[in-house]
């Protein structure tokens, strides 16, 4: 769905949406999502912590990490049984070697949307500032943008800079954005 929408969103502003996916059988999916498109985009397999592409190729890259889907618990209820603490250990070493390939492929400028659909810390505002700080890797040169101005009329998102969206408050899943433009 996410890819649909930016393909349309891409061909309105000339733009092309390439779309990766680890799992050819997911990309598959998305292909299909993306049939009937009008713009131009491409759906491939790879993976985003050994990407095929180079350093600096993007303007704008939406990285929707893999995560407990804690945040959507109201859609799918059954999942808070299989799922446990060690879990969340398990996805953060990943979603911080993503960010940080993500933070790479854009150019000087460009701009990461890292999303998920967890409501947790630790899948979160912690991997972003990880990241940020050079925590568990190399030092990635971005400064945080503030998302709220992108979402008016959306009431309580905080703080800021980055946005976690509520089921009680929003009626959405528990979603969360941070954006991140690289600058250097």
């Amino acid at each position: 769905g996410k890819a649909a929408l930016l393909a349309a969103l891409a061909a309105e502003r000339g733009a092309t949406l390439l779309a990766a996916e680890k799992q050819p059988h997911r990309a598959r999916l998305v292909e299909r999502a993306l049939a009937g498109n009008p713009g131009p985009y491409q759906v491939i397999t790879a993976d985003g912590t050994r990407p095929p592409w180079l350093p600096g190729t993007f303007d704008r890259i939406l990285m929707d990490v893999p995560c407990s889907g804690l945040g959507a618990l109201r859609r799918r209820p059954e999942a808070r049984w299989r799922r446990r603490a060690e879990d969340l250990e398990a996805f953060s070493p990943l979603q911080r070697a993503l960010l940080r390939e993500a933070l790479k492929a854009v150019r000087v400028g460009g701009v990461v949307g890292y999303a998920t659909c967890s409501p947790h810390l630790a899948e979160t505002r912690v991997v972003v500032e990880d990241v940020l700080k050079g925590r568990g890797g190399e030092p990635v040169e971005a400064e945080w943008v503030d998302a709220r101005p992108l979402m008016p009329g959306v009431p309580a998102l905080g703080d800021g800079p980055d946005i976690q969206l509520w089921p009680h408050l929003h009626g959405t899943d528990a979603m969360y954005l941070a954006l991140l433009r690289r600058t250097g």
